[in-house]
C-alpha cells in the first residue's frame, strides 16, 4: 500500500455534495484513492509521501469529454486560420490522411501532456481517422505513458465524397472492418470497474462522414458490449442544411432515429438545438461536450448551455482537437465557457464555481463517471494544485476559487492522478518534453509538405 498527504492547501475546493472549501485544507489518499478530506488538524501527520501546499489551492483534476489529441500536428494552419467548419475540414483531411503511427503516438503525447500541465486528469479523445496503419493503440500507449485517466474512443469515417460525404474516400474506411475493429478494442483494452484507468468509447464522426447504417450497427455493437457513444451533432447551421437535405431531419431528429438517444450517449457541441431537441436531451439523459473556444475559433454559434443547464442536460466541457482550438488547457476552456455565456448580455449566466462545476462533475456525469470530479472519501485521487503566490493572482485573493478562473490561466504546479505525481514544481514527470516537442515538430512539417 502506498499513501499520500497533501496538507496546509490554502483552499482545498472539494465539489463534494456539500460544495466545500476548506481553509487550511488536506488530503489523505492510498492506492489511488481519497480516503479523508478535512482541515490539515483533522488528517493524519504522516505518510509515504507528504506535500506541503501552503500558499495553494487544490483542487479536483478537471474532465476534458471531447478531444483530437492528433490535430496537435495542424495547430495555426495558415490556409484555415479564418475557415468555417466545412472549408476548415475538407482542408485539413488531405493533411490529416498523411497521419502515421508515430505521428497518432507522438501527438498524443504532446496533446495530454499539455492537459495534465493544466490540471486535466481524464481525458476523452475522439480519434476517427486512421491512415497508414494508424490505430487507436497508439494513442492508448501514449495515454499509458503519460499516466492520464483515459477514454479513448474508436471513431470512424465511412461516407466519402463519392457517396455524398465530406471526407475525402482515402481517408474513409469499409463499415464491416470498423465494427470488428471496434469490438477487438473493447475486448482488449475496456475496463468499466472503479478507479479504471482506461475505457473504450464508440464513436462515428458525424452524420456527414458516416453512414446511417454504420451510426445503427455501432449503437447495437455498444450497448451489447456496456460501452458509451459518442458523436459530432448540432455543430454549424451548414451541418443542419446537410441533414435536412440528405435525411429530410435536423441533426437531432436523425439521431433519434438511429437508436442513438440515451443515458449512455453524449454529443460534441450542440450549438444549433431548439428547446424540443434541449427537452429530449434532459428526458434521455444524452449528455453534452461543451466547447467554447472551437464554436469560437470556427464562427460557429454560441451553444445554449444556460438552457440545456436549466432543463437538466449533463454538460461537461471538451478543450476539442487543437486545430479548432490550438491549445490544451482546460482552466481556460472554464473561463471561455463563462465568458462565452456572459456574451449574450447576463453578467450572471454562468459563475466561476459553476464554470468550475462543469468542468469537474460536470464531466464525470457525462462520461458517466461517479469516482471522479470530487475530492470526496472513495473518489479517485485525482487533483491539481496552482500556486496563489504568483504575480498573476496578486490582488485576487479575496476569493482565490474565482481567481483560478476569472484571472489569466496558469499550468499546474502540481497534477495528481491516481496519487501519482504527473506534474511537479509545473513540470512533467512522466516524459520528456524537449526531444517530444522536437520530433513532434518534425513529423508536423512532413505532413504540411
Amino acid at each position: 500500500m502506498t499513501t499520500l498527504l497533501v496538507r496546509h492547501a490554502t483552499v482545498l475546493v472539494t465539489m463534494d455534495s456539500a460544495r466545500r472549501e476548506i481553509a487550511d485544507g488536506a488530503l489523505f489518499c492510498r492506492d489511488g484513492l481519497v480516503e479523508q478530506v478535512g482541515a490539515t488538524s483533522e488528517l493524519p501527520a504522516q505518510a509515504d509521501e507528504v506535500l506541503d501546499l501552503s500558499g495553494h489551492i487544490v483542487l479536483p483534476g478537471l474532465v476534458n469529454t471531447h478531444h483530437h489529441l492528433y490535430q496537435t500536428l495542424t495547430r495555426a494552419v495558415p490556409a484555415v486560420q479564418d475557415a468555417d467548419l466545412f472549408h476548415w475540414l475538407t482542408h485539413l483531411y488531405p493533411i490529416w490522411a498523411n497521419l502515421t503511427p508515430e505521428g497518432v503516438y507522438t501527438s498524443a503525447l504532446t496533446g495530454l501532456g499539455e492537459l495534465a500541465r493544466s490540471g486535466c486528469t481524464t481525458v476523452f479523445d475522439h480519434l476517427y481517422i486512421y491512415p497508414n496503419g494508424a490505430r487507436l493503440d497508439d494513442e492508448i500507449r501514449a495515454a499509458q505513458e503519460i499516466g492520464v485517466r483515459f477514454h479513448a474512443s474508436r471513431g470512424s469515417m465511412s461516407l466519402g465524397e463519392s457517396r455524398g460525404g465530406l471526407p475525402p474516400d482515402r481517408v474513409v474506411e469499409d463499415e464491416a472492418f470498423v465494427l470488428k475493429d471496434s469490438q477487438r478494442l473493447v475486448e482488449q483494452y475496456h475496463d468499466p470497474r472503479p478507479g479504471a484507468m482506461l475505457r473504450i468509447v464508440l464513436a462515428p464522426c458525424s452524420p456527414f462522414s458516416v453512414t446511417g447504417e454504420l451510426m445503427r450497427q455501432t449503437a447495437l455493437l455498444a450497448r451489447a458490449l456496456g460501452v458509451r457513444l459518442h458523436t459530432h451533432l448540432a455543430e454549424t447551421i451548414d451541418e443542419e442544411a446537410f441533414c435536412l437535405e440528405k435525411f429530410g431531419q435536423r441533426p437531432v431528429a436523425y439521431m433519434e432515429t438511429l437508436g442513438w438517444v440515451g443515458d449512455d450517449v453524449w454529443f460534441a457541441h450542440s450549438v444549433h438545438v431548439n428547446e424540443a431537441e434541449i427537452e429530449l436531451y434532459a428526458s434521455t439523459g444524452c449528455g453534452v461536450a461543451h466547447c467554447p473556444t472551437s464554436n469560437m475559433r470556427l464562427g460557429s454559434g454560441i451553444a445554449p448551455l444556460r438552457r440545456m443547464r436549466a432543463a437538466g442536460v449533463k454538460v461537461g466541457l471538451g478543450v476539442d482537437g487543437s486545430a479548432s482550438n490550438d491549445g490544451n488547457h482546460m482552466v481556460n476552456e472554464a473561463r471561455q465557457a463563462l465568458l462565452l455565456a456572459r456574451l449574450q448580455g447576463d453578467p450572471a449566466a454562468l459563475t466561476a464555481r459553476q464554470a468550475l462545476e462543469l468542468a469537474t462533475l460536470g464531466g464525470a456525469a457525462v462520461l458517466g463517471r461517479e469516482d471522479i470530479g470530487a475530492l470526496a472519501p472513495g473518489k479517485c485521487a485525482d487533483f491539481f494544485a496552482l500556486d496563489l503566490r504568483r504575480l498573476e493572482y496578486a490582488g485576487a485573493l479575496h476569493d482565490p476559487v474565482a481567481a483560478v478562473i476569472f484571472c489569466a490561466p496558469q499550468p499546474a504546479d502540481y497534477t495528481v492522478i491516481n496519487g501519482r505525481f504527473i506534474v511537479k514544481e509545473r513540470q512533467l514527470t512522466t516524459v520528456d518534453i524537449g526531444p517530444l516537442v522536437e520530433r513532434h515538430n518534425q513529423i508536423a512539417y512532413q505532413m504540411l509538405q
